[in-house]
């Protein structure tokens, strides 16, 4: 197949990486791309968020199929206009991407599913916040309604950084308080075509900039999968993903469907296992990043075809992917500053080799004269793949040793308590 794949970050790199794993000679080009894609696939200079173009690209290219990565052209609506020009794409339409775009859409789409998800109180003034934060109490959580980069959401016990995250965001629009769910946390992907779905493998992300759960949420410094946790008490990881599926995956889904708003593409789960059971935190409507990181690299059902049968309504009757059971880990390399200032320009040297098993995912690079340098915050991913989580989180750790970027950072403890 033609695929292009839209999007530069560590998830697209992630997602073209898997494609080419295939072996199956599909020729792949990806807008806007970065240093690590460019090495491998084709780059071409879209504006990812204007559709016409692209569907005009699409078509006079004999593309195949277009994979949407990031959540901003979804929203945008560029999955309508290259599904108007008859090209199959993976990713939801605009009607559909409101699911990540609007937290209050999502909301009102989990009650029409019955999906099991925390209180939450619509915002619009201070006034409004302050008297849902006292009826909810503390830790207090209140998010952006619409895409803020992963920094919209606050976390906290300290109700006067709560009013301010409400003051700053209420700028752009309403909020929602909600209430907190305290518990594990799990991201599960599934498949759509609009109607049925199909799951791929949990994975854990970790949302902090420092090691031990401190300082500020970012975009993601880390994930790891399988869960094997899981066992304890859903007694399998297939039994933990079936009841996902059933309760909350495929209702919302066909949810969406009724409201003539169907949803092709990846629903992304973001779950917490409360005392009282399954709840949804949040949906997205794209691969997650980092865990598409670790998720991908596992699978062994061919990725190309089952995001075609997504694209086309085909997943019905489809066996649920397989996935190896090796262990997979990734940790983010973040330039100096981030999340909130971000320095950015500074050279970035990699290891000339690699371990068997250990990819790099790129995230915000880019080659200027020669040099690669950090475009962004999360500046790439190392991955690493074994039989068991303290080999796979030894070989990250020793190849992050051999990266050098001024100011860099990361966590020391991905995967730490899992074995």
């Amino acid at each position: 197949m033609r695929i292009l794949v839209l999007g530069s970050g560590a998830r697209e790199h992630a997602l073209v990486t898997a494609l080419l794993a295939e072996d199956a000679g599909h020729e792949i080009v990806a807008a806007p791309g970065n240093a690590g894609i460019a090495a491998d696939v084709e780059v071409i200079g879209l504006d990812i968020t204007d559709g016409a173009p692209i569907a005009d690209y699409a078509r006079d290219h004999a593309v195949d199929l277009v994979v949407i990565g990031p959540e901003a052209p979804l929203v945008a609506g560029v999955a309508d206009a290259v599904r108007k020009a008859g090209i199959p794409v993976f990713g939801p339409n605009r009607a559909a991407a409101a699911l990540e775009g609007s937290k209050t859409f999502a909301k009102r789409i989990m009650d029409a599913a019955s999906v099991p998800t925390g209180r939450a109180v619509r915002a619009t003034t201070l006034a409004q916040v302050q008297a849902a934060l006292d009826d909810l109490g503390a830790p207090h959580v209140v998010k952006a309604d619409g895409l803020a980069a992963g920094k919209g959401v606050i976390v906290t016990e300290d109700r006067d950084a709560a009013l301010a995250h409400a003051e700053h965001y209420l700028q752009q629009g309403e909020l929602l308080v909600e209430e907190f769910l305290a518990g594990p946390e799990v991201s599960l992907f599934f498949l759509a075509d609009g109607h049925d779905v199909l799951p791929l493998s949990p994975a854990q992300d970790y949302k902090r900039a420092r090691d031990g759960d401190a300082g500020p949420n970012t975009g993601g410094m880390g994930a790891y999968s399988p869960l094997p946790w899981l066992d304890a008490d859903f007694g399998s990881e297939a039994a933990f993903v079936d009841e996902v599926r059933r309760t909350i995956a495929l209702p919302t889904v066909r949810a969406l469907e009724a409201e003539g708003t169907p949803f092709t593409g990846l629903l992304y789960c973001g779950l917490v296992l409360t005392p009282n059971g399954i709840r949804v935190i949040e949906f997205n409507a794209r691969f997650g990043d980092p865990e598409t990181q670790v998720v991908l690299p596992r699978l062994v059902t061919p990725l190309s075809g089952l995001l075609l049968a997504a694209a086309t309504g085909g997943l019905a009757g489809l066996p649920d992917p397989e996935f190896s059971p090796e262990s997979a880990v990734v940790v983010v390399l973040a330039s100096e500053g981030y999340p909130e200032n971000p320095v950015t320009g500074r050279e970035l040297t990699l290891p000339e080799s690699l371990p068997a098993g250990v990819s790099i995912a790129h995230a915000a690079t880019a080659r200027v004269d020669d040099r690669l340098l950090a475009t962004g915050g999360r500046v790439l991913g190392v991955v690493a793949r074994a039989d068991g989580f303290a080999a796979a989180r030894a070989a990250a750790y020793t190849t992050l040793e051999d990266i050098h970027l001024d100011g860099g950072h990361y966590r020391r403890d991905i995967a730490e308590r899992v074995s």
